[in-house]
């Protein structure tokens, strides 16, 4: 198995940016959904309510300087378009701590299950694509963890899917019969919740190796999961 993709969200909700390499702390790829969008009454606003935040891109340079559509993501420019879509007082806030992920800080998904899935790929947001997987043997793996190099991530769970599913990545065009299929098909359920045990740099390219057993089970007690 190898690693084929990696994806980085620096604006939780909005389009990512696919890297080459990424470096992964315990919270997962470094400068991944570090800023996100917040309403007038500081509630969290993603797009299962305002999907149009997936028509605009974010992306992190070496620095670290976050930027939406090219412009900086504190522009007037770019608090005039939240404000258009999530509403007056709408505004984008930085925060770094554990809770901005929804569920785990990384979501790994396969080649197998992306086959089986039919669709875009990029309708599941992953962090990690690893290819060499046969069929949906990715669900098998809670309970597993995943060496890449230096860094060993523990698989949690299978990640229970939203609408977000039922929009192209692209176009923005809703087809709500892909959400349906995949809790028709898999349950409600595609890719995996995944957690670092160790960190380190991964690169597109890299073996993946599934770790189970003792190894996985007693590095996993040690992190506290």
């Amino acid at each position: 198995m190898t690693v084929t993709h990696i994806w980085r969200y620096p604006v939780k909700t909005m389009a990512g940016e696919e890297l080459q390499r990424a470096a992964i702390g315990p919270l997962g790829i470094e400068g991944d959904r570090l800023v996100h969008v917040e309403d007038a009454r500081g509630r969290v606003v993603t797009s299962r309510s305002h999907p149009r935040f997936l028509g605009h891109k974010a992306v992190s340079d070496a620095k670290g300087t976050i930027t939406v559509d090219g412009r900086p993501w504190q522009s007037p420019e770019v608090d005039a378009e939240i404000e258009d879509i999530a509403g007056k007082g709408a505004r984008l806030v930085r925060y770094e701590g554990p809770e901005r992920f929804d569920v785990l800080p990384l979501l790994v998904a396969t080649d197998g299950s992306i086959a089986a899935f039919g669709h875009d790929y990029r309708r599941l947001r992953p962090n990690i694509v690893v290819g060499g997987v046969d069929g949906l043997d990715e669900r098998s793996w809670p309970g597993a963890c995943l060496r890449i190099g230096k860094v060993l991530i523990g698989v949690q769970d299978l990640r229970l899917r939203c609408i977000m599913t039922s929009f192209h990545p692209d176009t923005l065009v809703q087809d709500k019969n892909i959400t349906r299929e995949i809790y028709r098909r898999f349950e409600g359920k595609l890719a995996l919740n995944c957690f670092v045990i160790e960190g380190g740099e991964i690169v597109v390219g890299d073996e993946a190796q599934l770790v189970r057993g003792r190894a996985c089970t007693e590095a996993s007690e040690a992190f506290g999961a």
